[in-house]
């Protein structure tokens, strides 16, 4: 995999498939359902401590593996309770199946890796339709789901269950129902469900465990009691069967056995370390505390040279020891019996665990092993050493936007800790706001205060300085809690506290810390930006952008880049904000050869822009040139953009349907971050809605938004009030409404007056071309001749074309008005040339008459890919469709072109002209 939040021993355990153990029962009965079970979408294996789960599954792989057809592969996936971060979780799902399926999830894993949090829609769909495309069944096996709590992971599982494709298939392990639609899928027929009852051993099957696979003189009703008092309980029959060997009196054992409840557990497992040598018995309390462990791991904790000879006869004497990886080199207990053991250390050696926590933590710690090395200090409990851990962890979980488990951290020391260590406390207060959480936030900012005034240091804390792991960060402090104050400002809506932070920030922080006061410059123009002060929020995204290039953080330049545009976009100055990403990606890609995250948004950017400009083909290349970086590392940060774009291109080339289809795409892929939410994609859909002749829903969109003609007008809702005066200008159309016209323009007269005083000549732009549509339809053309002038003669510097010829035949006859007298008659020709597209006409025409069949606007599309060298299933991914799909297109082209080959069907599209020559 590209990125493990844990190190890879740690992530070789956890993909590890158990192997049938040589002490297992065959049980056809269970094989046989969890076979039936792949035909549907999810198989849930829930039951108890002790029940064989583990040992069933890795039995039926076994199974499975031996198979002739080897149609299926098996990814299976050990979770343990760190695992409630999505970010890692997602991340091991993906490892996991790359151990059957190499390279897969590649978009997925570095998703994860953006920042932000992406919705598990936007996540998992490029991996569901990665799997679709394979030939082969994959079934991804996840054992101990039960230690799941995380709502965020719960909702990805369901996304990711609810859209399988029919060569996918999931497997839970969990000791109880996990809160899944589990009622929805049973009542479907797509869930088969294995219990403690299934997996109870019949009598048939104790005998054979007992007399058989545990070699003990047992006679058939002793098995019979033994199996009765233990109602069918694995563990308990193993726990039984290891405490009978070697004595004599096995019938006054069993007369004497009685109950299945966790007392028998904890008389039996303390039958068999009573059995054990002192030595052994001391080597298994102390190693209980371990979730995972090698030789070496262990000889440090216990102190023991021979560690790996113990660990070698326990698993030969089969003491509940599952080995790890396939060199037997890592191990754990059976977890009942962990537990077991762990409360007898807790007993009778309780001085101990503290001890043995500290040295499993410094293992760890010593190894860069930081997730275990703070589970042991958290778990010792050694706080201190907690937060030294944790500390030291800051940098690396903010790369690996692991917020989420840094919080959970956080949230288990107690809130002394954090008064003696300001940089710590600045840490919890970032991985509260990048978590969305706000309460909390001020008390830690509060306890970094306390150690800005060096005067009041000592006299604060009465044992000495502040605590920090970087000295550096400390002497930072003031600067950094600036920037902290700034950013908990914006989260609850106060623009001008924002900008009060941040411009103190920019006074307290060095000259030469140019990544700090590149965050405070861009703390400053989100705020300013939201409140609508456009000239301001560039000012400040500028000096950011500056900053960060000073700095060398061009990620983080190419991310503001993408703002810095919007401002301009919305500004209507088309050829700044092209220049802006132009700039930028030459800047990305003179700075490395390898792909960065953020090219794709530079050339999505250009692309809108040569879009609007009416350069559909440029437009059109730099979007591929988008997807195909997507594919790799460089993921664009906001992929809903790209759907956006993809969709603006759509309805360009007039395919309404596939538009809207991609709007609905970029609202799953949607992410939100600290940037003003002024084009909420659903805004986008109900404008689609409007071209589609679909009034109704964009209606119902508008009541639901809570949007009224009435309302009154802020930059923020500005865009969402522009649709709803589309909305009302095209119910008039359809119904012949006096009413909504007259609302229609009442709105957009009060909105064109709003727009033009913040300087948001796009925003204008945009409403005069609405204001002449209304007017026509209100029977006033000089009105509406007047109002497309206007719009006209802002346009015309910058090349806008779509937002006028998008409107189609309506305003094309407005455009002739134009056109015959006007100062910017040149221009409306010009848009009117376009919409007419001459020189597409004769080959147009000539394609019709060639073909019996003309190809439609995706099969060019399809076609133009298969001119490339990019594989079919490079294809499907760009054009996110599965490669069965892919095939259906391909076919349907060749049919049409009357050839049987990808090479042939290339050159017939030259000869007919559906693809340029070479």
């Amino acid at each position: 995999m590209e990125k493990a939040p844990l190190s890879s021993p740690i992530l070789e355990t956890k993909l590890f498939r158990p192997k049938t153990r040589r002490q297992t029962v065959a049980r056809p009965r269970l094989l046989t359902t969890l076979d039936r079970g792949i035909e549907g979408r999810l198989t849930l294996v829930s039951a108890p401590a002790g029940f064989g789960k583990s040992t069933l599954l890795g039995a039926w792989i076994a199974d499975v593996a031996a198979r002739e057809d080897g149609d299926h592969a098996v990814a299976w996936l050990s979770l343990d309770s760190s695992d409630n971060d999505p970010a890692s979780f997602w991340t091991y799902v993906i490892a996991a199946l790359r151990t059957v399926v190499p390279d897969v999830g590649g978009e997925a894993l570095t998703s994860i890796e953006a920042p932000g949090s992406p919705s598990p829609q936007s996540l998992l769909t490029a991996l569901l339709n990665e799997v679709a495309g394979l030939e082969k069944e994959i079934i991804l096996l996840v054992d101990d789901y039960h230690l799941i709590e995380a709502r965020q992971v719960h909702e990805g599982v369901t996304f990711l269950i609810d859209n399988l494709p029919p060569n996918f298939h999931v497997i839970l392990a969990c000791r109880s129902d996990p809160p899944l639609p589990l009622a929805r899928l049973r009542a479907r027929g797509d869930l088969v469900e294995v219990r403690a009852a299934d997996l109870r051993f019949s009598a048939d099957e104790a005998t054979e465990y007992l007399t058989q696979a545990m070699a003990l003189q047992l006679t058939a009703q002793e098995v019979a009691t033994l199996g009765e008092r233990t109602e069918g309980w694995i563990a308990a029959l193993q726990l039984a069967a290891l405490s009978m060997r070697g004595r004599d009196d096995l019938a006054d054992f069993v007369a004497g056995f009685a109950g299945d409840d966790r007392y028998v557990v904890d008389y039996l497992a303390e039958e068999v370390l009573q059995s054990q040598p002192a030595e052994t018995r001391t080597f298994l309390l102390q190693t209980s505390i371990l979730p995972r462990m090698s030789a070496a791991l262990a000889a440090a904790v216990t102190g023991r040279s021979d560690s790996g000879a113990m660990l070698e006869a326990l698993d030969r004497a089969n003491l509940f020891l599952v080995p790890l990886d396939d060199r037997r080199r890592w191990f754990r207990y059976h977890h009942l019996f962990a537990e077991v053991l762990q409360a007898r250390l807790a007993d009778e050696r309780p001085d101990q665990v503290l001890v043995l926590h500290r040295r499993a933590s410094t293992w760890h710690a010593q190894r860069g092993e930081l997730d275990a090395a703070v589970h042991h200090a958290l778990a010792a409990p050694d706080h201190d050493l907690a937060a030294q851990l944790i500390e030291e962890a800051l940098p690396s979980m903010g790369r690996d936007r692991r917020e989420a488990t840094l919080r959970t951290w956080l949230e288990a020391l107690p809130e002394e800790v954090f008064r003696s260590r300001p940089v710590l406390s600045l840490g919890f207060a970032g991985a509260l706001l990048s978590t969305g959480e706000v309460e909390g936030v001020n008390a830690r900012l509060r306890d970094a205060e306390r150690w800005v005034n060096a005067s009041a240091a000592t006299e604060l804390s009465g044992s000495g300085p502040p605590l920090a792991v970087d000295e550096e960060e400390l002497r930072r402090l003031p600067g950094s809690i600036a920037i902290y104050r700034s950013g908990l400002a914006l989260a609850q809506g106060d623009a001008t506290a924002t900008v009060d932070h941040a411009r103190r920030a920019l006074l307290l922080l060095d000259a030469e810390d140019e990544y700090r006061r590149g965050a405070a410059a861009a703390l400053e123009g989100l705020a300013l930006w939201g409140s609508g002060d456009l000239n301001g929020a560039f000012e400040g995204y500028s000096s950011s952008v500056a900053s960060f290039r000073r700095s060398g953080h061009i990620a983080d330049v190419l991310g503001c880049t993408v703002t810095l545009a919007d401002i301009r976009l919305t500004q209507g100055r088309l050829g700044d904000a092209l220049s802006h990403y132009e700039a930028a990606l030459e800047l990305a890609l003179a700075q490395s050869s390898q792909v960065r995250r953020g090219i794709p948004d530079m050339h999505v950017g250009i692309a809108t822009i040569l879009c609007e400009r009416g350069e559909l083909e440029a437009a059109g290349s730099h979007l591929d040139q988008a997807l195909a970086l997507g594919d790799s590392a460089g993921l664009p940060k906001y992929r809903y953009r790209s759907r956006l774009a993809m969709a603006q291109l759509r309805q360009a080339r007039g395919d309404l349907a596939t538009a809207a289809e991609l709007v609905d795409e970029a609202e799953r892929f949607f992410v939100t971050d600290m940037a003003p939410l002024v084009r909420p994609v659903p805004a986008a859909r109900a404008r689609m809605w409007v071209h589609q002749g679909r009034t109704a829903d964009a209606v119902a969109w508008a009541h639901e938004s809570g949007l009224s003609p009435a309302d009154e007008l802020s930059y923020a809702r500005e865009y969402e009030h522009i649709t709803l005066a589309r909305i009302l200008v095209s119910q008039a159309g359809r119904r012949g409404g006096r009413p909504d016209l007259d609302d229609a323009l009442a709105l957009l007269t009060r909105l064109r007056l709003a727009a033009g005083e913040g300087g948001r000549t796009g925003s204008v732009i945009e409403i005069l071309v609405l204001q002449s549509l209304a007017h026509r339809a209100h029977g006033d053309l000089p009105s509406a001749v007047d109002s497309l002038t206007e719009a006209l003669r802002l346009a015309e510097g910058e090349g806008y074309a779509r937002v006028f010829l998008d409107e189609g035949a309506a305003l094309s006859a407005l455009l002739e008005a134009v056109a015959a007298d006007d100062p910017v008659r040149d221009y409306a020709s010009q848009l009117l040339r376009m919409a007419r597209g001459p020189e597409r006409a004769p080959a147009a025409a000539d394609r019709v008459a060639v073909l019996a069949e003309p190809l439609s606007e995706r099969e060019r599309e399809v076609l133009r890919m298969l001119a490339t060298e990019l594989s079919g299933p490079e294809i499907a991914r760009l054009l996110v469709v599965s490669v069965n799909t892919l095939r259906t297109h391909t076919q349907r082209i060749y049919t049409k072109l009357g050839v049987n080959n990808r090479r042939s069907a290339v050159l017939r599209a030259r000869e007919l002209g559906e693809l340029p020559g070479r």
